[in-house]
């Protein structure tokens, strides 16, 4: 168990998300996989958020993700998923083709506190 310190805070918070590719394509493999990856490494280090564990599987990802008390769920995933999706259009011409309406991700997602 490792506790995680603020200015005035002691704390231990982590969640378990699971999001999928929209219509459950399974379009994660390969260099789309390893950006993926990439990506959300990115996002969670500019946002004080350490991932535990993370698996990217062809047509889902699941991260154990240690977070901040100053983050909600709901604020997290939206800037993961929104960053992934922009930088996944812009780097693969051939998912704009499979997801024209611009959302390579499904809505919602879980949480699960731990």
């Amino acid at each position: 168990m490792e506790y995680r310190y603020g200015s005035h805070t002691v704390f231990q918070i982590e969640y378990h998300f699971v999001w999928v590719t929209k219509y459950r394509y399974k379009v994660l493999s390969g260099e789309v996989a390893e950006r993926v990856r990439e990506l959300v490494r990115e996002t969670c280090e500019a946002f004080e958020i350490r991932i535990v564990k993370g698996v990217v599987s062809k047509d889902h990802v699941h991260i154990l993700a240690s977070c901040p008390p100053s983050m909600a769920p709901s604020e997290i995933m939206r800037r993961i998923k929104g960053r992934t999706s922009s930088k996944l259009f812009e780097e693969f011409p051939h998912l704009k083709k499979k997801y024209w309406g611009r959302h390579s991700w499904a809505r919602g997602g879980t949480s699960v506190p731990r």
